[in-house]
């Protein structure tokens, strides 16, 4: 019989693993950016229950919330650069 805990642990699990693979293939690169901040919210997540709460409390704010900023802000200077803003796609 599969206990409570490790049912948490495996749709955690199961929503890391999805959100990674959908980084890797997914088409256009705020969608990409998107999946990655959703990786680092599972991340977070799992982290949390398995009672690292100092280690959650970093990787939310650099892995589901800094780094898609800087990716993000970065892709629309990007594009605002470029003569046709489509080349950044």
């Amino acid at each position: 019989m599969i206990s409570f805990f490790d049912l948490i642990n495996l749709i955690l699990a199961a929503g890391l693993l999805l959100s990674a693979w959908l980084v890797v293939r997914v088409r256009g690169l705020i969608n990409a950016v998107v999946a990655s901040a959703a990786a680092g919210t599972f991340l977070t997540l799992l982290f949390f229950h398995l009672q690292a709460p100092d280690v959650a409390l970093s990787e939310a704010a650099v892995g589901a919330v800094a780094v898609p900023m800087v990716l993000l802000i970065s892709l629309a200077k990007i594009r605002g650069l470029l003569e046709d803003p489509t080349e950044a796609d």
